[in-house]
């Protein structure tokens, strides 16, 4: 191929493509980074609510518990660029960074566009060569290894590695449609089911179809999916909300994976889930507290003498369900149904049906096999100089800076080793 040839070139403009370009250069590699948007780090200019959620302060053992798609394959990585290295990088391009809830690290000024202008700055000042507005083909190969890139245009770009940082099938407006996986298969790899994570959780119950709590949100509750048999499979504590098609917010997102897998493993079309409103409370200090209630306000109803238990709409739809009208006064009420309200309290049941679809969600979950990627440099074993980093990998976390910190985790180690990569 004439024209000018590259050691290596990063495809992907978002955290883990521009973490590449970064490490690749910072270990003395001619570095081109091709983006086929207009503009690089789109992904993560929204990430966080807008205000891009670097990393996470978690030992390193909670980080890889808060990856469960495939958070262990991450260990080798950690070793070379792990989360503290990771606020360092950042600090050190004179982003200070605050910790809240969950270790979530946030830049001081709150404004993503404060991390996405340092980093594109950082990998300008290595002499990276940047291309956007430039669709790639495909990846060329020859001889066993990657060899350059073809773009749209009909233009072949040579190379000595070649970084596949495409991300995954989520927020496509963000660039990430899922290009990548085409280019790994042309390589030789299998690409396992893609399927949504981190995306809000649909259902069919009335209360949803009727928007009866549309709009309510819970604070510091437990969410639960059931399996078909009883057994919990996974709980999450946080927030949620109720919406027009079923439920979302933190925890929900949490648990949507899990929705889908027990949907694919049990054949079933519905999924059972509870809420628990009262988690830190138990069960016989939340009867204990409606009982001294009834015994102070006998005579008020329902609905006022319970009121400073939840918000309105969801008490009078709790208590509904538990056979009890709203304005009966606390005296006339059967202990049995006051039983049958505290236990919706703590474990309300409802179906759903599955989840929104792949491109409402943030994460991807599926991607290139990792048995077939070395964990200590990502280069694939199928195919020399052909390195993977960030959402295309089988790799997914909750939201809370796990998937950036995997994405920067990955580039970081795929850009070092891209960079001593020798033509074969």
């Amino acid at each position: 191929m004439a024209g000018i040839r590259y050691d290596c070139i990063v495809i992907g403009g978002g955290p883990a493509g521009l973490m590449a370009s970064v490490s690749a250069a910072t270990h003395g590699a001619a570095v081109l980074l091709i983006d086929k948007g207009d503009k690089l780090g789109r992904k993560l200019g929204i990430s966080g609510g807008g205000r891009c959620n670097v990393t996470n302060a978690g030992e390193i053992e909670t980080i890889i518990k808060n990856i469960p798609g495939n958070g262990r394959f991450l260990y080798s990585a950690f070793h070379n660029f792990n989360n503290r290295d990771i606020i360092d990088f950042f600090e050190g391009l004179g982003i200070r960074l605050k910790e809240e809830d969950r270790g979530r690290m946030f830049p001081v000024s709150d404004k993503a566009k404060t991390v996405v202008d340092a980093l594109v700055g950082k990998v300008r000042s290595l002499g990276v060569e940047i291309r956007v507005n430039s669709p790639v083909a495909q990846v060329l190969y020859e001889n066993g290894r990657a060899a350059g890139v073809e773009l749209a245009a009909g233009e072949r770009i040579a190379a000595s590695a070649v970084i596949i940082a495409t991300g995954g099938k989520s927020v496509p407006h963000t660039g990430s449609t899922g290009d990548g996986y085409a280019w790994a298969e042309a390589a030789g790899h299998t690409i396992t089911e893609l399927y949504p994570t981190e995306v809000p959780i649909t259902s069919a119950e009335p209360f949803i179809r009727e928007k009866t709590l549309q709009g309510i949100s819970l604070r510091n509750i437990e969410l639960t999916v059931w399996d078909p048999k009883g057994k919990r499979i996974i709980t999450h504590d946080g927030d949620m909300i109720f919406t027009h098609f079923g439920i979302s917010g933190p925890a929900a997102l949490r648990c949507s994976q899990f929705v889908v897998k027990a949907k694919k493993k049990f054949g079933v079309d519905h999924v059972l889930m509870s809420i628990n409103l009262f988690p830190q409370t138990s069960a016989v200090e939340l009867w204990n507290t409606i009982e001294e209630i009834m015994k102070n306000e006998p005579k008020k109803s329902a609905k006022n003498a319970l009121h400073a238990l939840m918000q309105e709409r969801m008490l009078l739809f709790l208590l509904d369900k538990a056979g009890i009208a709203a304005d009966t006064p606390m005296n006339h009420i059967p202990k049995a149904a006051l039983q049958s309200f505290a236990a919706l309290c703590q474990r309300f049941e409802f179906w759903v049906s599955g989840t929104r679809p792949i491109e409402e969600a943030f994460v991807t979950g599926g991607g290139v096999n990792l048995k077939e990627i070395d964990p200590k440099t990502m280069e694939s074993k199928r195919m020399k100089g052909l390195f993977f980093c960030g959402e295309v990998l089988d790799i997914h976390g909750y939201t809370g800076g796990y998937n950036i910190t995997a994405a920067f985790t990955t580039g970081y180690t795929a850009g070092k080793h891209a960079a001593q990569t020798e033509e074969g």
